[in-house]
């Protein structure tokens, strides 16, 4: 049984999903009651795991053999009221969890990263051995980073095997209403509200010719899935993406395939540009293949919100 930490959250409902279509059961471990309904092989235990005996209870009701860790483990959004505390907190539920994966002799800990640790590197592609500033203009990359830093050294004085994902940037079913750092979710949920996007909660704003590694939730799911389950990994960091980007363009050219008269238009420029985000090790250690074009996808996004769907 897999320990989902966020599992019904974002890609953590995603990532339960797929691991149950190749045969896992999974407990999901929250901080508040679950109130939705769980997929089948699916058990919510209420925890935070920032308390360490309220984690070993929920080890002593399942016995848990592989732990996927997608829950924040940064002080966000940040505290300006106790920020050493919000810090520290923060920090302390990755140390449960390592404390734990040692106690209960789990097969493996993934541990999730960002696409963001990678800001201020310059490079035609993003590969996992890229030397990381370090430095961060933002706080999730900055804890990202840290804890990258953490599990390579516990993985080695502690025998455990930990994984980290660094995920590029998610879209699709479930997610974010708005997204600081890329307009996708936006976009979707004015196409299929018939309403102008909102683009005022972005940290900069976007033009027709910003790229990124846009990878559909439903893969993202998949990859962290396989990275859990795959009977033996060479590496202990892997991208999770699509191995190319996306331009706005691209993004509103699919999504007027499902919406024609769609009012998302983006000023034209060159805008911000990512790196993709080499996936040669996933692809060579698990198998993994995207599946979902940015075309596919808009329009299962699309498709899912006009079937009622909040998000």
């Amino acid at each position: 049984m897999i320990l989902v930490t966020g599992g019904l959250g974002f890609i953590g409902s995603h990532t339960v999903r797929a691991l149950l279509d190749l045969g896992e059961e999974c407990v999901l471990v929250q901080r508040r009651a679950a109130d939705a309904d769980l997929p089948h092989g699916a058990t919510a235990e209420r925890a935070d795991i920032t308390d360490l005996d309220a984690l070993r209870t929920v080890g002593a009701r399942h016995k848990i053999t592989g732990i996927v860790h997608l829950a924040g483990s940064m002080p966000w959004p940040p505290a300006d009221d106790a920020p050493v505390e919000a810090a520290r907190k923060a920090l302390g539920g990755l140390f449960n969890l390592v404390q734990v994966a040692q106690e209960w002799d789990v097969r493996r800990l993934g541990i999730a990263s960002t696409i963001g640790v990678y800001g201020g590197v310059t490079a035609g592609r993003f590969t996992e051995d890229l030397p990381l500033p370090m430095t961060s203009g933002h706080v999730i990359p900055a804890f990202k980073k840290i804890g990258e830093l953490l599990g390579d050294h516990l993985a080695g004085v502690t025998g455990l095997e930990i994984v980290n994902y660094r995920i590029s940037a998610i879209w699709g079913p479930n997610g974010r209403l708005a997204d600081p750092f890329f307009p996708a979710p936006q976009l979707v949920h004015a196409a299929a509200r018939g309403t102008a996007p909102d683009l005022s909660t972005l940290l900069a704003p976007a033009h027709t010719g910003d790229a990124i590694d846009l990878c559909y939730v439903r893969d993202c799911g998949r990859a962290i899935a396989l990275l859990q389950l795959a009977g033996h990994l060479n590496h202990r960091t892997y991208n999770v993406a699509t191995g190319r980007v996306t331009t706005n363009a691209e993004l509103i050219a699919a999504i007027r395939e499902v919406v024609p008269d769609a009012r998302i238009d983006l000023p034209e420029g060159p805008g911000t540009s990512w790196s993709p985000l080499d996936i040669t090790r996933a692809q060579a250690d698990t198998g993994y293949r995207p599946e979902w074009d940015v075309t596919r996808a808009a329009a299962d996004y699309v498709a899912w919100l006009r079937a009622g769907n909040p998000r």
